[in-house]
């Protein structure tokens, strides 16, 4: 039985399982070592959508799209915010290891090919509705500003079970300890930007789509004193903006 009747059960299996039938097909033919047909790369890119479809197939029956899609405006300084924060928390430790070590030799991650660029677009508008608009209020309501938010970003990171099957055919061990660190912080900072810009959805797909601006996953392999040091900085400032949202929600 789903525990106050939030839907939340319903919602994590129908997200994870869209999206993991529609990018089976494509993981099957790396794991194959096969070049997947172009049916199977159309079902991947809208794969992207599995949490935003899951939000309007669990949120329409209840009476609740509008609660959902509809919360947008803000002041733009939050949106500005959210798209540049990934790369302004990155900046610090990038600077510090090019001073120290001499490496890397770029200082961001932009988006170079098409499907990066797509990428940007396609998970950006086809997830935030799902994981913000949908399942972060219910969380948040459930365990609170800081472990529902938590507890958010693993699930996230299990989301994306099907797409660390490289074409190579192999299983990206390291994309996946990246994700399993990477996000559940990630999702406390959403949060917060999400309470500090009253719970625009704009703001969330600004801050989604600032993560693929400058995407640490594009650095070289060897990069791990860099991927380590943003990590630890996410944690730090998702510690910071989760104790501030701990102490406006005992006020209440």
């Amino acid at each position: 039985m789903e525990r106050r009747s939030d839907g939340l059960v319903a919602y994590f299996a129908l997200a994870c399982g869209i999206t993991w039938v529609l990018d089976l097909p494509i993981a099957a033919a790396f794991l194959r070592a096969e070049e997947p047909a172009g049916w199977a790369m159309a079902c991947a890119g809208l794969s992207a959508w599995g949490p935003t479809m899951a939000a309007a197939l669990v949120a329409w029956p209840r009476g609740e799209l509008g609660r959902v899609f509809g919360r947008w405006r803000t002041a733009p300084q939050w949106v500005v915010l959210a798209l540049l924060l990934p790369a302004l928390l990155r900046l610090p430790v990038t600077a510090i290891e090019r001073l120290a070590l001499g490496r890397p030799e770029v200082w961001f991650y932009p988006p170079d090919r098409p499907e990066a660029i797509a990428a940007l677009v396609m998970f950006s508008l086809g997830e935030e509705f799902g994981w913000r608009g949908f399942a972060h209020p219910r969380m948040e309501a459930r365990f609170g500003p800081v472990v529902g938010p938590l507890l958010l970003g693993l699930v996230w990171a299990l989301w994306h079970a099907l797409m660390i099957v490289t074409p190579e055919g192999q299983v990206d061990w390291a994309g996946v300890l990246v994700l399993l660190t990477m996000l559940p912080p990630c999702s406390v900072l959403a949060g917060w930007l999400l309470r500090k810009s009253g719970g625009s959805l704009l703001v969330a797909i600004a801050f989604h789509a600032g993560g693929h601006l400058d995407n640490i996953n594009h650095a070289p392999p060897g990069e791990w004193v860099l991927r380590a040091g943003y990590v630890a900085v996410l944690w730090v400032a998702a510690a910071v903006a989760g104790r501030w949202m701990l102490r406006g929600w005992a006020s209440r």
